[in-house]
């Protein structure tokens, strides 16, 4: 091969080496499955051999694929260096800054810090990335993240805000004809409780204190952080959720359980080589005070260590 490796192919490449499949690829590069096959034709005849060969589910490397990889992967790390170095030196306020957070915490926490912020700093242009999966700071996915767990990434700048109090929570109507004396054996065997689909964390959490639930314990059941939460308030059952956003719902009443829960460490995160731009820097220093204040923490320090 004698021209020059182009490097969208070699996305692609690792795309579907790392999924498994030309749509899996397609979505996670916001790409058409015919784009992604054609990228891989183009970069097997290019390097003359095959990388991959189709099994029952979906598409698996060939000898020569695998030999491959790590290469790729390497040139992967050196363009998301690049361009993470190149960010670092922007000087100027405008710009966008992504920031990445739970859906829970995007929906009911982040807008009136957003629309803040558009006041402080009309020139800088906010993507909210609101999901559940952990958004990779170091391919640029996202530059800040809020995260409800410590980050363990090298190269991060991390910014413990406090702590946020979880609570089980039903709402009024449901609750209106129901009498429970706070125990929790009371309000396992009176109250239906709204439980997760394949996360088992609420199960782990039972199970630890003596309750050995299944799924089936849990008649209605989502993953979706906002939709089970809106199922809560609609009346399916008993629920698990921040404390400060239930108080303030005057549709939902708390419900004592007469054991102690864990609470919610939060993390403001950002790629160190990004931390100190002026676009960054200045959402930072809006969504940390803010945040810690929703936390109950009324003085973060702004210069955080690196984790």
């Amino acid at each position: 091969m004698n021209k020059k490796m182009d490097w969208s192919l070699v996305q692609s490449f690792l795309a579907v080496a790392e999924t498994g499949s030309l749509s899996a690829a397609a979505r996670a590069l916001k790409a058409t499955q015919p784009t992604i096959g054609r990228h891989i034709q183009t970069l097997e005849q290019d390097l003359g051999v095959t990388l991959f060969r189709r099994q029952a589910r979906g598409m698996g490397l060939s000898p020569e694929g695998e030999a491959l990889l790590d290469p790729a992967r390497a040139m992967q790390d050196a363009a998301n260096a690049l361009s993470l170095s190149a960010a670092g030196e922007a000087s100027e306020l405008n710009g966008t800054v992504r920031i990445t957070a739970s859906l829970f915490v995007a929906h009911y926490i982040l807008p009136p810090i957003i629309a803040e912020l558009r006041q402080s700093a009309p020139e800088i242009d906010i993507d909210v990335v609101a999901t559940d999966t952990s958004e990779n700071l170091l391919f640029r996915e996202a530059d800040i993240a809020v995260r409800m767990y410590r980050p363990e990434q090298l190269d991060m700048v991390t910014l413990h805000l406090g702590d946020v109090e979880l609570g089980l929570f039903g709402s009024v109507a449901y609750l209106k004809d129901v009498t429970l004396t706070n125990t929790l054996e009371d309000v396992l065997s009176t109250c239906a409780v709204v439980g997760y689909d394949r996360n088992e964390e609420i199960i782990r959490g039972f199970r630890s204190a003596g309750f050995p639930v299944t799924r089936d314990f849990f008649p209605t059941r989502c993953d979706n952080q906002t939709v089970y939460w809106e199922l809560v308030r609609a009346g399916c059952g008993l629920g698990f959720g921040q404390r400060k956003v239930a108080l303030a719902d005057p549709e939902l009443r708390e419900v004592e359980m007469g054991i102690d829960i864990p609470t919610l460490e939060v993390w403001l995160t950002a790629h160190e080589a990004l931390r100190h731009t002026p676009r960054v820097d200045a959402v930072w220093r809006v969504l940390a005070p803010r945040l810690a204040r929703y936390c109950d923490r009324p003085n973060p320090s702004l210069a955080p260590p690196t984790a």
